[in-house]
């Protein structure tokens, strides 16, 4: 079936090895007990690795006239199944896309494939970073982060990846009859930002930056949880203390944590922190009035052993490596009095782990929990009590666009989809209203 198709895009990379596609074909939706069993066996037929628009345009016109579906993958570090092709195709691998077009102060224009860490390298030289990064940073690319992502250490500063001005401009590249390239700017970007690229193939962005401070990370461990938590939000809401990261883990997720359990004692609550150095008095300051002990402290960070990577999803990472009958739910809290009752109420069952981050202009706490599953029954009961006490849940067990963070549609999204993907070749059934309009 695939001869026609191959033969109009001869010269590009193509990875027909069933081992390798297979290993193409995942992400890591195997932190989901619910996901597994329905995605474990979802594979693609080819994948192709284009090296620039011009090769990705041709991949596109070539499913177009052949009505081949077409998943776009990064680096395959989402949870969600977000690049997981449904319905066989093709995936495009942006891996070798790679060219950082152009750097000034606080703008990055950059091509899809580039990873968050390589970019961050090359705007410290002149005295910038990314904004926001996954705790995937080493290898998640700005495709994938703005296709499948929402913030990350970086957010208690600068909010989340849909706030306006987090990104400036993409180009993307249709499935229509003719294939197009479009560039959208301003609050157009919202059409496909977190979309999971069902609706265009993203190949290029102009990603804002930050000023790049020199970071400090510390661990700061505590007695009790619950003074944890109050330190997280007292440092979230210290407006003149600079952080980029306060994750608050209760005990006994630290345990999980093979390379830093040489730092563990018995206060056994900690909180991770990324602080500018030059605002490291206030910081030590605050830690001594919420009678906190700073048991690990590093001057240079991303050197060596980094806190950002037992942080955001590397937590539940750590914590499945230790017990893979574990999982999570991702949450938002309304204040942090509901973060204690659900603490006191499901006590280990649902382990707590805060991120702190910035929305609306607030500091709050989100959640990304390790919980103990038992049942999808039993899951699903923890999910309603969490929502039945003012607790939004962005639920990770979950492959469809509407039924994850977003609970309703997007219609911007949706009517965007119906322009560029008229014949529904892109992700295949992960936008439900798509797919329910189609039908």
């Amino acid at each position: 079936m695939y001869e026609k198709f191959l033969a109009e895009i001869e010269n590009i990379e193509v990875i027909s090895s069933p081992t390798q596609v297979a290993k193409l074909s995942e992400d890591y939706f195997r932190f989901s007990p619910i996901l597994t069993p329905i995605l474990e066996n979802k594979v693609a037929d080819l994948v192709l690795r284009p090296k620039s628009e011009a090769e990705v345009i041709k991949i596109a016109q070539a499913c177009v006239n052949h009505r081949i579906p077409l998943t776009v993958r990064g680096a395959g570090t989402g949870n969600y199944g977000q690049a997981v092709p449904l319905d066989g195709g093709i995936i495009l691998d942006t891996s070798r896309m790679q060219e950082i077009k152009w750097i000034k102060a606080g703008l990055a224009c950059v091509e899809a494939g580039v990873k968050l860490g390589a970019l961050d390298k090359k705007a410290q030289e002149i005295g910038w970073e990314s904004r926001m990064v996954p705790s995937t940073v080493k290898s998640a690319t700005v495709g994938g982060f703005i296709a499948g992502g929402s913030g990350g250490i970086g957010s208690v500063l600068y909010g989340q990846l849909r706030d306006r001005g987090n990104l400036r401009a993409v180009r993307v590249v249709t499935l229509e009859d003719t294939v197009r390239v479009i560039e959208l700017r301003g609050d157009d970007v919202q059409k496909i930002n977190h979309a999971y690229g069902t609706n265009g193939i993203i190949t290029e962005l102009e990603m804002p930056l930050a000023p790049a401070y020199a970071w400090t990370e510390c661990i700061v461990a505590f007695d009790q949880f619950a003074m944890s938590a109050k330190f997280g939000q007292a440092l979230g809401d210290s407006d003149g203390i600079i952080k980029k990261m306060i994750t608050v883990l209760a005990d006994p997720i630290p345990t999980y944590f093979t390379a830093l359990k040489s730092y563990l004692s018995d206060r056994c609550h900690w909180v991770l922190v990324l602080v500018a150095a030059s605002d490291l008095e206030p910081f030590k300051s605050l830690v001594q009035e919420y009678k906190g002990e700073i048991c690990y402290e590093n001057p240079e960070s991303g050197k060596g052993l980094t806190l950002v990577e037992f942080s955001w999803n590397h937590t539940t990472l750590h914590a499945r490596t230790a017990d893979s009958s574990l999982t999570y739910l991702q949450s938002m809290f309304p204040d942090l009095d509901t973060v204690l009752e659900m603490y006191k109420y499901f006590g280990d069952e649902v382990m707590m782990h805060l991120e702190f981050m910035r929305m609306g202009g607030k500091v709050m706490a989100g959640a990304i929990q390790v919980v103990k599953f038992t049942t999808s029954d039993r899951l699903a009961q923890i999910i309603k009590y969490h929502e039945d006490h003012g607790v939004f849940i962005a639920n990770p067990h979950t492959y469809i666009l509407e039924d994850g963070g977003s609970k309703n549609t997007n219609q911007n999204q949706l009517d965007f989809k119906r322009l560029v993907d008229p014949y529904g070749l892109m992700n295949i059934g992960k936008m439900r209203a798509f797919v329910h309009q189609e039908s």
